[in-house]
C-alpha cells in the first residue's frame, strides 16, 4: 500500500490522504509531555504482566494505572484537537472492536436467556480489560505520526524490558531479595509474573520486537543494540520452560530468514551492496538458525522434543490430552449455543485431573491466582480462537482472526521480516492461551497495522536525534 490514501470528511472526523498532504501544526519534537506519555506506555505494557506486583487481591498493579494515566493523557490531547483523523490503522482496529463488542454482548445475552451461571468474579474482570484494551489499542494510532511514535515506545520498551529481565534474574538467582516476589513456580522461572506462561508471552514479544529494531534502524549502533537486547529475553524465555516459547524460538529462524531472504530478492532497487546485504541478513538470523537447526543435529526427533520440553518431555502426553479435552468441551459449548457464546469470562468446568491434582499438592505456590472449584463453571479453553468461541461465538472468533491476518498481511507486504515473525510467534501463542486480554499483544498489533509504508519510511523519518528521542518538524 503506498503513502496516499484516500480522504473524506464524516462530521469532526477527517480521513487522511497522505502523511505528506497533512501540516502538522506543531513541531513534532518530544517534549516533556510526550516524553511522559511514551515513558507510562511503555511502562504499562511491560508491568501488566508483573501480576505479583498488584495491590493486595485488587486486579490492579503499576502496569495497569501506568495505562490509564497514559489514556488521560491521551484524551486530553484528542480533545484539543478539531476533529479525530480516521487512519487505515485506526478504522480496522474499529471495526474489529465493533464486532467483537456486538459478539460479547450477544453472548452474554444468550447466556441470560438459557440461565447460564456466571463467576461474577472473571466476568468483571473481563467486562473492566476489553474496553481497556479497545482504549489502549485505539488511541495508540490515531494520528499520521503513530507509525515514529510508536517506534520510540518499541525502543523503551526493548530497553526497559530487558533492564527488567535482568533484575527479575537477578531475584530469581538469590542476588537481590524482595519480599512478596515469589520468582518460581516449582523448577520454572515466573520473575514477577503470576504463572511462567505470562512470562514467556512477554519475552517472546521482547526478543521479536528487538529483531524488528534491529532489522530496521538506520545506523550501525541500533542494529547492534537492538541484537544485544534479544539475548536476555530468549535466555529467560528458556528458563521459564514454556513449550510454546520453545517452539516459537525454533520456528522464528527459518521464518524470518525465509522472509528476509524474499524480500531482497525481490526488490528491484538494492542500495546496499550484494555483500553486506548477505551479512546483515547472516547477523540476523544466525542466532535464530542455530537454535532452529538443532533438531537436525539429533538422532532422534522424539528425543529432541522430550528435551525441550518442561519436564524432560515427562507430562506431555498428560498435558495433550487435557488441552485436548478442553478444546472439545469447548467446541461442545459453541454447538450448544448455536455459536453465539456466553458473554465475558471463562465458560467450562475445571477437568477433574486439575483438581486431584491439587488436592495432592501438600506445598501450595504462593501468590497464583487461578479458578476455585465451583459449580459455576469458571475455566479456559487455553487457546485465544476457542476461548473466543466460548464468549462471543464465531463472530467474536473471525473478528480475532481478521485483525491477526490484517496485521500479519500488512507486516509482510512492508518487506518487515521481524515484525511478521513475531505475528506468526503470537498466532503460535493463541493456540495455547487466551493472550487477547494481554496489552503486550495489542501493542504488537499496533506496531503492524501503522508499518504498512515498509523499512524506507522508516529510514526516510528516522533522524540522527532519534536515539535523543526527538524528531525535526515536519511540514
Amino acid at each position: 500500500m503506498t503513502a496516499h490514501r484516500q480522504s473524506a470528511v464524516i462530521g469532526p472526523i477527517s480521513v487522511s490522504r497522505s502523511a505528506e498532504s497533512r501540516r502538522v501544526p506543531r513541531p513534532l519534537r518530544l517534549d516533556g509531555v510526550s516524553l511522559a506519555g511514551d515513558l507510562l506506555l511503555s511502562l504499562g505494557l511491560l508491568l501488566t504482566t508483573a501480576s505479583q506486583l498488584r495491590f493486595g487481591n485488587l486486579p490492579v498493579g503499576p502496569g495497569e494505572l501506568c495505562l490509564v494515566l497514559w489514556l488521560v493523557l491521551m484524551l486530553g490531547r484528542e480533545l484539543g484537537r478539531p476533529g479525530l483523523l480516521l487512519t487505515s490503522a485506526l478504522s480496522r482496529l474499529l471495526i474489529f472492536w465493533m464486532f467483537f463488542i456486538f459478539a460479547q454482548s450477544l453472548g452474554f445475552l444468550t447466556g441470560l436467556l438459557i440461565g447460564e451461571q456466571y463467576d461474577f468474579h472473571f466476568l468483571l474482570h473481563d467486562a473492566m480489560v476489553y474496553p481497556l484494551l479497545m482504549a489502549v489499542s485505539c488511541l495508540s494510532v490515531v494520528d499520521l505520526n503513530a507509525e515514529l511514535r510508536l517506534r520510540r515506545v518499541a525502543w523503551l520498551l526493548t530497553l526497559l524490558g530487558s533492564a527488567s529481565l535482568g533484575l527479575q534474574v537477578a531475584i530469581g538467582w538469590g542476588l537481590l531479595d524482595l519480599p512478596p516476589i515469589q520468582p518460581w513456580f516449582w523448577e520454572r522461572f515466573r520473575g514477577w509474573s503470576a504463572n511462567p506462561n505470562q512470562l514467556a508471552l512477554l519475552c517472546m514479544v521482547l526478543g521479536l520486537m528487538a529483531l524488528h529494531l534491529a532489522e530496521t534502524a538506520t545506523r550501525l549502533s541500533g542494529r547492534f543494540i537492538g541484537i544485544i537486547c534479544m539475548v536476555l529475553p530468549v535466555y529467560v524465555g528458556r528458563m521459564t520452560e514454556s513449550d510454546t516459547f520453545t517452539l516459537v524460538l525454533v520456528a522464528s529462524g527459518p521464518i524470518f530468514v525465509t522472509i528476509k531472504l524474499r524480500t531482497w530478492l525481490l526488490r528491484s532497487e538494492r542500495r546496499m551492496t550484494v555483500r553486506s546485504e548477505f551479512a546483515w541478513i547472516l547477523v540476523l538470523g544466525l542466532p535464530l538458525m542455530l537454535v532452529s537447526l538443532v533438531p537436525l543435529l539429533t538422532t532422534d526427533a522424539g528425543i529432541f522434543v522430550k528435551d525441550l520440553s518442561k519436564n524432560g518431555g515427562k507430562s506431555l502426553q498428560q498435558e495433550s490430552d487435557l488441552r485436548l479435552s478442553l478444546w472439545t468441551d469447548a467446541i461442545q459449548l459453541g454447538v450448544r449455543t448455536s455459536f453465539l457464546g456466553l458473554g465475558p469470562g471463562p465458560h467450562l468446568a475445571i477437568p477433574a485431573s486439575i483438581v486431584d491434582a491439587r488436592a495432592k499438592t501438600k506445598s501450595p505456590i504462593e501468590n497464583l491466582e487461578h479458578p476455585q472449584q465451583s459449580i459455576v463453571p469458571n475455566f479456559e479453553a487455553h487457546n485465544s480462537f476457542l476461548d473466543l468461541l466460548t464468549q462471543g461465538g464465531i463472530i467474536a472468533a473471525l473478528a480475532f482472526t481478521w485483525i491477526l491476518v490484517i496485521s500479519l498481511w500488512t507486516a509482510y507486504q512492508a518487506r518487515l521480516a521481524g515484525l511478521t515473525t513475531l505475528i506468526y510467534g503470537l498466532s503460535i501463542f493463541c493456540m495455547t492461551g487466551l493472550i487477547i486480554r494481554h496489552p503486550i499483544f495489542w501493542f504488537a498489533i499496533v506496531l503492524c497495522l501503522v508499518a504498512e509504508n515498509g523499512t524506507d519510511h522508516v529510514a526516510a523519518a528516522e533522524t540522527d536525534t532519534e536515539w535523543k528521542f526527538s524528531l525535526k518538524e515536519t511540514s
